[in-house]
């Protein structure tokens, strides 16, 4: 009886077994990093990307999108990443709490920064962990949030990023007094 592996078939089959367990093994490496976070809330995994340097308010103004089709902005957009803002009656501090209870039942959503008129989160893909970056500028004497949210790797995020805001949206208009 020989035990060697001397058929093609037998060869081929192993080369095919010893590729399936690697590749298997790759992608719950990399599901496992897309899963863990740091102590701070971000998103550290595999395909989590870089904080751009360019969040938060520059002269009462969220930062203009690049030229990719995976952002959407409420302030100083071309047609292609414009979205409109998000409309309040009544207080600005009532709309505010009002967005935050909205973001946070936003599912795999966390809220990194909250000031008076200033909120920023992160929204990481249900798979791989992918991070979209969500700003939210509440100006004094105005009854609008401006909105802003962008994917920070890729090219095209499928219209993720602009299907999101107008969710928040429509929950923003559902809890209106």
């Amino acid at each position: 009886m020989n035990n060697s592996i001397s058929s093609p078939f037998q060869r081929f089959s192993l080369l095919i077994l010893g590729f399936v367990l690697v590749l298997g093994l790759l992608i719950g490496w990399i599901f496992l990093q897309s899963q863990s976070q740091s102590d701070t809330g971000e998103s550290n995994g595999f395909f989590a990307g870089s904080v751009p340097e360019n969040l938060g308010l520059t002269h009462q103004q969220l930062a203009p999108c690049p030229p990719t089709p995976n952002c959407v902005v409420s302030q100083n957009a071309d047609a292609s990443h414009q979205i409109a803002p998000l409309l309040y009656t009544g207080d600005r501090d009532q709309a505010r709490e009002r967005l935050l209870k909205v973001l946070s039942v936003v599912p795999r959503t966390s809220i990194l920064v909250s000031n008076q008129d200033y909120i920023r989160a992160e929204s990481r893909s249900r798979i791989f962990g992918f991070v979209d970056d969500l700003e939210f500028y509440l100006p004094v004497n105005q009854s609008q949030i401006e909105v802003r949210s962008s994917s920070r790797l890729g090219e095209s995020d499928l219209g993720v990023n602009r299907r999101r805001l107008e969710q928040i949206r429509l929950a923003m208009q559902d809890l209106e007094p």
